[in-house]
């Protein structure tokens, strides 16, 4: 799992709600099955809004206690009462892997992201999305590369159900074998079932193409709970 669900970031703002939650993901992909956590947080002020969530992979690759670990931080600032604003934001992390006779480790290359957000709300706010072009900065890869984001939610049954999600494509160089590719899409939908304000229970499917040291396209179902402070 790479990111909160910021798709109901844009839902929250226009309610003016700060939110917090937990969420705890069981990974069905083949040669997977590991538990992930997710910490996120969404907080809107006067000017704009501050997002981040940390990721942590259990057990992957048979590694005991946490083998991944996965940070984002993000602003906006309101640009006046437009729908739009502007986007700062870093993320990076780190994970080990089992070896003999010790553990390896490696980074996730720190990025840096600039650029505009547009966002979009029913006037009911039981849906809306937000799209974000930006430049984007990999550390000792990429001094100029962009990404291209699609964020949105939409609620139904009278609330019992939460359809969310975003959509990352950017340019990043990847190597597998003797090939190398260009771009990377990375995909997150998840579906919760409300049993009230605070607990859900639903998943989400991972649909990437060129991300996490797997070539081309993959599908990564999860099952999860949800709690909102």
């Amino acid at each position: 799992m790479k990111k909160l669900v910021l798709a109901f970031i844009a839902s929250l703002f226009a309610f003016g709600a700060f939110s917090q939650n937990i969420q705890m993901h069981y990974d069905l992909g083949k040669d997977r099955g590991y538990l992930t956590s997710t910490v996120e947080m969404f907080r809107p002020d006067k000017t704009g809004n501050t997002f981040f969530f940390i990721d942590f992979d259990y057990g992957a690759g048979d590694v005991e206690g946490v083998s991944l670990s996965y940070f984002e931080i993000a602003r906006c600032f309101k640009l006046g009462k437009s729908p739009f604003s502007w986007h700062g934001e870093y993320n990076g992390g780190f994970g080990q892997f089992k070896a003999t006779p010790f553990n390896g480790a490696y980074s996730i290359n720190n990025a840096w992201l600039t650029g505009l957000d547009y966002s979009w709300n029913a006037s009911d706010f039981s849906r809306g999305f937000s799209l974000k072009a930006l430049y984007k900065n990999i550390a000792h890869k990429h001094d100029a590369s962009f990404q291209l984001t699609g964020v949105w939610y939409l609620n139904f049954a009278k609330g019992k159900m939460s359809f969310t999600g975003f959509a990352d494509f950017w340019k990043e160089d990847n190597v597998f074998g003797t090939k190398t590719t260009d771009f990377v899409f990375l995909s997150e939908p998840q579906l919760w079932y409300n049993f009230n304000k605070n607990f859900a229970a639903g998943g989400e499917i991972e649909l990437s193409n060129n991300f996490g040291g797997m070539e081309g396209f993959n599908v990564m179902p999860t099952l999860g709970a949800k709690y909102t402070f």
